[in-house]
């Protein structure tokens, strides 16, 4: 039986009987795992959310009911029944289908999505416009126990609770196993909790007992609480103002689907349980969940294997290295992580230091509020985070660290283009934000060794510094152990040319040696995006004719913007080239090509000073 290839949209599906709704998430899984073993993709979270994807579509009229997937890594089998196989072959690729739902993709994505904890907002949000509008439509938030975590998925809940309008949130809970509660019995009360009976029961009790005296409307209330409590647990989301239902086992279709009738058919806000399991159905990601959270190409019937030939070192590995280290010299440090341990590369930290280690979990805000306590106190906090994650916590760095000056090292990992994840995931703003705020320092290292030595001396300081360094490897440059720093604030020339000067911050340093070499040009190091070396600046603007800043990064308040500043400042009119991301988004796609496309591969960057200057006779024409 091929189900799934006969299937267009979420239309066809609800066509088709009950019946074969499992064959169906079968095929769903095997098309999965097949798919995203010949491009890589997130594996282990699409695997568990099969059976509730088919389900939600089922029940609800999508894309006219909206659904809201929180993160959205989990949507590929959502992709596959919105009439987008054919083009899963493209996943995560330039021009491809993005790795999370992208409004621009397909009407069935409601929302774009890939940071967590933001689908009951918007869920909320969409709710509540068809309510104003009079239009008859569900909005469903799926959210996965990590996302909840955030401080955002609470403050949604509480405005939510006391909302009169047509909301789901489904609570994808898959860090516990099933207990033995979640069965057939089980299965059966929710069913009868999310049913009209119930509903209708508890709506009477109220009528009855309005204007009774209220020692016994609190009575019944507690009865009512007490009653629950013998077939669902008392939760926290019942307090909120949700009706509360669960949990049940979410590959269960048989129980899924019905309780989804139910619920739908209910007004106010509802809450929906489900447990599933990471990796459903392929025993090798059932057992490695993280390793397969989001691998690369492999052969499903042999599962991962280590690479024929050892990688090379990532700045990941150099910053968990590193951290290790400084924590054996200085015990005053913490290692501080927004649930991302093994992205983040501190694995070997909890190991080491698990006294030390502490993983606050999706809460970039408290992440940074935590760490400002801890060095109030004296001690030195690391904290390990996405520059793209930064951002959400852009107002404690401001008004808890850096109003305070308090000291503490950003490790901001994944700076720059990232490639597959795209626009949501790039690290390209992180310059520009923060080189406006004081007391806060940005270092921008040009490789691996660098990255481990500016670490030690953005340690060294007495304020907030930012280390900012892209996904995986650099050039492949040893890294010199110990603790050596590098002096604060100042950059380097790495080679001595004419006419025109190329400032390079960060990795781009190299292929802009390359261009050094075609166009005779004098390369610096610069090191630092803030503070910046001005004694270097304004020697290079006297010694050339014209200056060029490279960047992997937003060009607008950049570090070639603080160039600028520091000309303007001194009285220098130099002309200036800035080469970086204009005002645009990244797509996802292979890094290097991305690079090549914005023009900051080594071609581009001496097509861009050519063009900029050749006609000015600041360089020559090439021969």
């Amino acid at each position: 039986m091929n189900l799934l290839s006969h299937l267009q949209s979420p239309a066809d599906l609800r066509q088709l009987p009950r019946e074969q709704l499992r064959p169906l998430a079968d095929e769903l899984r095997a098309y999965l795992l097949d798919s995203v073993s010949k491009t890589g993709g997130h594996l282990s979270s699409n695997l568990g959310t099969v059976e509730l994807t088919v389900a939600l579509h089922y029940v609800f009229n999508t894309p006219h009911d909206r659904l809201v997937w929180d993160v959205g890594h989990q949507t590929y089998p959502h992709k596959i029944l919105t009439g987008r196989r054919d083009q899963m072959a493209t996943l995560r690729q330039r021009h491809g289908l993005s790795g999370f739902p992208r409004r621009d993709e397909s009407e069935f994505d409601a929302f774009g999505t890939a940071h967590s904890s933001t689908s009951i907002s918007a869920a909320l949000g969409m709710a509540l416009a068809a309510r104003q509008k009079g239009e008859q439509r569900h909005a469903v938030a799926i959210i996965g126990d990590g996302a909840m975590t955030a401080g955002m998925a609470f403050e949604a809940l509480n405005n939510a609770g006391v909302a009169d309008c047509n909301l789901l949130v489904v609570l994808n809970d898959n860090d516990m196993s099933i207990s033995p509660p979640v069965g057939a019995l089980n299965r059966y009360l929710a069913q009868l909790m999310s049913g009209r009976f119930y509903a209708t029961a508890r709506e009477m009790g109220k009528q009855v007992l309005k204007g009774a005296p209220s020692p016994l409307v609190h009575l019944a209330k507690r009865f009512e609480e007490q009653a629950k409590h013998l077939i669902s647990p008392i939760t926290l989301f019942e307090k909120f103002g949700f009706n509360y239902v669960g949990p049940i086992d979410g590959h269960d279709l048989d129980a899924l689907i019905p309780t989804l009738q139910n619920l739908k058919h209910l007004s106010g806000p509802q809450f929906l349980h489900v447990v599933t399991k990471k990796g459903q159905g392929y025993h090798f990601a059932e057992a490695d969940p993280v390793a397969y959270h989001g691998p690369g190409k492999f052969d499903p019937a042999q599962g991962l294997k280590p690479p024929a030939t050892a990688p090379k070192t990532t700045f990941t590995q150099v910053f968990g290295q590193w951290l290790c280290d400084m924590a054996q010299a200085d015990p005053r440090l913490v290692g501080i992580t927004p649930a991302m341990r093994e992205g983040s590369g501190m694995v070997e930290f909890h190991r080491q230091f698990p006294d030390r280690y502490h993983d606050v979990g999706i809460a970039e805000q408290h992440a940074l509020t935590f760490a400002a306590g801890l060095a109030c106190e004296g001690l030195k906090p690391v904290v390990a985070i996405y520059s793209t994650f930064l951002q959400r916590a852009y107002d404690q760095l401001i008004h808890d660290v850096a109003l305070q000056k308090l000291p503490m090292v950003l490790a901001l990992d994944r700076a720059g283009i990232v490639g597959a994840d795209g626009a949501t995931h790039a690290g390209l703003f992180d310059i520009a934000f923060l080189r406006c705020v004081p007391h806060v320092s940005v270092a921008c290292p040009a490789d691996e060794d660098e990255c481990r030595k500016l670490l030690t001396t953005a340690y060294q300081q007495d304020h907030a510094v930012a280390v900012r360094y892209p996904r995986g490897a650099g050039v492949g440059r040893s890294v010199e152990p110990g603790l050596q720093a590098l002096p604060f604030a100042t950059g380097e020339v790495r080679r001595q040319g004419t006419r025109i000067a190329i400032l390079a911050f960060g990795t781009l340093l190299y292929p802009a040696l390359d261009v050094g070499d075609a166009l005779e040009a004098t390369v610096a190091n610069m090191r630092w995006a803030k503070p910046l070396d001005t004694e270097l600046v304004l020697k290079l603007a006297r010694e050339h004719q014209a200056l060029v800043t490279v960047e992997e990064g937003a060009i607008a308040g950049g570090a070639g913007s603080a160039v600028l500043e520091c000309l303007a400042a001194h009285g220098l009119a130099v002309p200036v080239l800035q080469l970086g991301i204009g005002d645009v988004l990244t797509e996802h796609g292979d890094p290097a090509t991305l690079l090549s496309e914005y023009g900051l591969d080594a071609k581009g960057m001496e097509q861009s000073i050519r063009r900029r200057f050749a006609p000015d006779n600041i360089i020559p024409l090439r021969a």
